[in-house]
């Protein structure tokens, strides 16, 4: 018998209502979008229609395995693994110090409503602050430059009721994703078509054409790397222009002057010579946003992987405060923050602080962020010897040997770990490497909360599934990984509901995913169990309106903090010299790397699953078909591609939509071979095209990881593929 259950989708980040056909309760037929979905109106994109592939998929794992002596795998019953893997934990603590037991929580266990909080907490819970995410790996500024800089409390405007939205290297049609302020992968190609027909202009800056390019009604093709010059660029047009907010700048804004001064030598002419872009369209770029009465900018990760990241985060909140694009008191927010605790925001400043407050890393002076330390140098903790030294690992759902900067260096350090624990649904590249693969259950054999994307929905809308799909397999939620090895060690797991409930040295019997979701969101602003009984509905009488600031706060935006200025001067530094990024010289790495978002996977998860190979199954090098001639290279063609850190190959393929000089490959493909003999097949990984030792942010740690200087050749002419 088929019966159709109502539930969402937690593939991306959109969060996508979905009403799933499953037989007999325990096999998933097909997938829809849900029509009466009031947000949704029925989208969904074509990775979370996948979902019977993924749960059914021949080669998922369905139990625990072990490493043997032998280095093969054997299936052991996941309490059985837990006990031994509690006591080797329990070992390394007690030689070196909780600081040598990390764990990374990866895109996929992102996308599970519990897991990093639970996981955070479990490190609270034995004083260890080797917590790691990949927040850190692509866009740590995000979070950094807010510190630094200073926030608005009652955010920036809405997309909803804009008339002006700035996007820089970010693709949302593509991702499902989008800064604060804005277009979000919630039926994202609708919501832009009929925010253009309400009058919205849309600019974007992108080496390639993307979809949102496409849609956009200026687009700047800026040289790779070269964000932070474009920008500095559009800032000093919006102060020639006089298009400052003088009334806002004055009351909450501090370094105004210095940053003007900073921006000065950015002219369009300068601009347009070394970012490869029409002056005109700079200054455009500048009047079409700095005109418009709502509307804000915001970076993606193309940016935010690319050099100077702290520096064009910076720049791009710059623009939104120089312009006072922040919600004032009066406004409605966007999004319910159902999640959050409180329901009040205030227009005023949280004060800028330290960027990177977290505990001190062993090397390059780093220390990490509140609560979570920096991915970019763990391969280094667990490599460099001395005290402190990381000696166990947890990955949940990431793979760090295709993902993490420098693949050399992830490698061996996946090597020399004491202990390598894997939670993962499939073989990965990193489990490989593994001592233990702990079998999770996957998104339909769980209830969660939109969690991810309960501030950035373009309304105050709530949704809730329980599990819609029944198994006997022996499978973990990630919390109950972390849950089950705190209990037998006899350490907390405190959330702010409470504390996760034990038996003895076992997570109590009755415990559920539910009652861990109250947990996590014990101080939620809508209790939980409203939550639930509000599937797919939008709260239009719940939506936030922003209050008055405190009249005692003093609070006020820092536009040019120590540092700035001076990476403003390096940066114009760097244009003395033709081309010239981050030290590399043009004539050995002529192309710039950068990276892209595939619709058909997320990272490197997806490419496995049969209806989306069909749509791509190697990681192609894009080039322009005029780059293409000039290498005598045809599409299907094998290319080395090679930076100054490393050699990969790509099957080429032509593609207009990309910069001359450019090169755009995804991230996180190919596996644990150095030698791309599946190329084909498997693609290959641009992290090791990547060092983690230069051309680092001081800050954040954050290795260059788009934008990279290569030098591409052909290796053989083939008919194309």
């Amino acid at each position: 018998m088929i019966e159709t259950r109502s539930s969402f989708c937690r593939v991306c980040h959109a969060a996508c209502p979905i009403l799933v056909d499953i037989e007999d309760g325990r096999r998933v037929v097909e997938v829809h979008g849900d029509r009466d979905d009031p947000l949704f109106e029925g989208y969904t994109c074509v990775k979370g229609r996948q979902l019977p592939d993924q749960h059914h998929h021949p080669d998922r794992l369905r139990s625990t395995l072990q490493r043997t002596e032998e280095g093969s795998f054997r299936a052991v019953p996941s309490e059985e693994a837990l006990d031994a893997i509690a006591g080797r934990i329990d070992d390394i603590v007690a030689r070196y110090g909780p600081r040598a037991v990390a764990s990374y929580t990866g895109t996929g266990a992102y996308q599970n409503s519990t897991s990093v909080a639970v996981a955070s907490a479990w490190h609270r819970g034995f004083d260890s602050p080797s917590f790691y995410t990949s927040v850190t790996i692509d866009q740590p500024a995000h979070r950094a430059a807010a510190l630094r800089m200073g926030a608005w409390e009652a955010g920036w405007h809405n997309f909803t009721d804009a008339d002006v939205s700035l996007a820089i290297g970010y693709n949302p049609l593509v991702s499902s994703y989008a800064p604060s302020g804005g277009l979000q992968g919630t039926n994202p190609f609708v919501a832009l078509r009929r925010a253009q027909e309400r009058g919205l202009s849309m600019i974007v800056i992108d080496p390639r054409r993307t979809e949102l390019a496409t849609a956009a009604d200026l687009w700047l093709q800026v040289q790779p790397g070269e964000d932070p010059t474009l920008l500095a660029g559009i800032l000093r047009e919006i102060f020639r222009l006089g298009l400052v907010d003088e009334d806002f700048c004055q009351n909450h804004v501090d370094g105004l002057d210095a940053l003007e001064a900073a921006v000065a030598p950015f002219t369009a002419g300068y601009v347009a010579e070394r970012a490869l872009v029409d002056a005109n369209d700079v200054s455009a770029a500048a009047e079409l946003f700095g005109t418009g009465s709502r509307g804000s900018a915001g970076a993606g990760t193309g940016p935010n992987m690319a050099p100077h990241s702290m520096l064009t985060q910076h720049l791009v909140y710059a623009l939104n405060v120089v312009c006072g694009r922040v919600n004032r008191p009066g406004d409605l927010l966007e999004g319910g923050a159902f999640l959050s605790p409180g329901d009040t925001r205030r227009a005023q400043v949280i004060p800028p602080g330290d960027p990177a407050p977290g505990s001190p890393h062993r090397l390059r002076g780093l220390s990490g962020m509140a609560e979570e330390m920096l991915t970019n140098a763990l391969a280094d903790e667990i490599l460099l010897p001395g005290e402190g030294q990381v000696r166990a690992l947890i990955v949940s759902g990431g793979n760090p040997v295709v993902a993490w900067p420098d693949q050399t260096k992830t490698i061996a350090a996946m090597e020399a770990l004491d202990l390598l624990v894997v939670i993962d649904h499939r073989m990965t590249a990193t489990a490989e490497y593994a001592d233990y693969v702990v079998a999770p259950r996957l998104e339909l054999e769980r209830a969660d909360v939109p969690h991810i994307m309960d501030r950035w929905f373009p309304a105050p809308y709530t949704n809730y599934t329980p599990a819609v799909l029944d198994t006997d397999d022996d499978l973990l939620a990630e919390w109950e990984v972390f849950a089950g090895i705190a209990a037998r060690r006899g350490t907390p797991i405190v959330l702010p509901g409470g504390e996760i409930p034990t038996d003895g040295s076992r997570v109590a019997s009755h415990l559920d995913d539910d009652m861990v979701i109250d947990l996590v969101y014990g101080t939620a602003r809508l209790p939980i169990d409203q939550v639930r009984a509000n599937r797919g509905v939008v709260h239009d009488s719940a939506r936030i309106r922003v209050v008055e600031g405190d009249p005692e706060s003093t609070a006020r935006f820092a536009l040019a903090p120590p540092g700035i200025t001076d990476e403003m001067a390096e940066v114009l530094e760097e244009g003395t010299s033709a081309e010239r990024l981050s030290g590399f010289e043009p004539d050995r790495f002529p192309f710039r790397l950068v990276s892209r978002r595939s619709r058909h996977v997320l990272n490197s998860l997806g490419r496995e699953l049969p209806g989306l190979a069909r749509l791509g199954n190697t990681n192609h090098a894009h080039l322009h078909p005029d780059d293409l001639a000039i290498l005598e290279v045809s599409p299907g063609d094998l290319v080395r591609i090679t930076s100054p850190h490393g050699t990969i190959d790509g099957v080429a393929r032509a593609a207009e939509d990309v910069k001359r000089g450019v090169v755009s490959m995804s991230h996180s493909w190919g596996g644990s071979s150095t030698t791309d003999e599946e190329v084909r097949t498997e693609g290959s990984p641009t992290n090791r095209l990547i060092s983690t030792d230069d051309g680092f942010d001081p800050i954040t740690g954050m290795a260059i990881q788009s934008a990279i200087p290569v030098l591409v050749v052909g290796l053989e002419a083939t008919s194309a593929q």
